[in-house]
């Protein structure tokens, strides 16, 4: 999944987040999430066990979901009951609740949103930036964080291309990059910056995105002028572009005389005041 789709990769209906995975050219749901969101049940996995056994195992029908891994609250990614637009609403009939309807109105229009979005990219760009601009970052800032998002697909399309295709290698190639260009993994980076959950490009300042780019971007052009293949070869292309990027950092904070990283770090609404009220007192 590419650093765009991760982020649209979370919808919320009425309050209730709801978790998303674009498979074979169309959004899958979580359908555990569907049922919290229809029926506010304090044990959606034990009302969608019933549902199944009663709509599909009783009756022989074959499944309508597949698996796919999600993120879970610890931040892990597990295999996880999905299905497509379609299949949610032959669900949905088995479910008792007065939402059915309002949600398969916003249903159709997520679906539909991708769907535009596919035939015209500017679009998905578009909503990005509208979504930034709400949380109150700058038109300076949001614009380095779209170039930054392209490089960051170029990337991983480059690995992908090249025989590196799980998650936990596109984590351990990023951290190589990361420790190479800030001499931090990107999960050290979260705890310099007091992050848990968040995004860590979500919270770096302009020059941190410019040193993340440098390093991103160079990689890319050494794995293709070198052609690299598999693993090893992707990897040594990775270290070496961020020692570029972790070398023009260093000469950077010479000539400014502070470090390029930083603490600071972008925190919206009600947790941005409580944090300044702490600070007062």
């Amino acid at each position: 999944m590419t650093n765009m789709d991760k982020d649209h990769a979370l919808v919320v209906f009425q309050d209730k987040k709801i978790r998303r995975i674009w498979h074979e050219e169309e959004w899958y749901f979580s359908v555990v999430d569907v049922i919290e969101a229809l029926t506010d049940s304090p044990t959606p996995r034990q009302y969608w066990g019933k549902v199944k056994d009663r709509e599909f195992t009783e009756l022989e029908l074959s499944p309508i979901w597949v698996q796919l891994k999600l993120e879970s609250a610890d931040g892990k990614r597990y295999d996880t009951d999905c299905a497509n637009t379609e299949s949610i609403f032959r669900i949905i009939q088995s479910i008792p609740s007065k939402k059915a309807e309002p949600f398969k109105r916003w249903l159709a229009k997520v679906g539909y949103e991708r769907v535009q979005e596919i035939e015209n990219p500017e679009l998905a760009q578009r909503r990005m930036k509208e979504i930034y601009k709400a949380k109150g970052y700058s038109d300076d800032w949001i614009e380095k964080r779209v170039r930054g998002i392209a490089i960051r697909d170029e990337l991983t399309d480059e690995w992908k291309k090249r025989g590196v295709q799980s998650d936990k290698d596109y984590a351990a190639l990023t951290a190589e990059i990361s420790k190479a260009t800030f001499g931090m993994t990107p999960t050290e980076y979260k705890q310099f910056k007091g992050l848990k959950k968040e995004n860590l490009r979500d919270h770096m300042n302009d020059l941190e995105i410019i040193f993340t780019m440098l390093g991103e971007r160079v990689s890319t052009e050494i794995t293709r002028k070198e052609d690299a293949q598999g693993y090893p070869e992707v990897e040594d292309a990775a270290k070496r572009g961020g020692r570029v990027a972790g070398n023009a950092r260093k000469e950077t904070e010479s000539e400014l005389g502070s470090p390029i990283t930083s603490k600071e770090n972008y925190i919206s609404g009600p947790e941005k005041k409580k944090k300044l009220e702490h600070k007062k007192e």
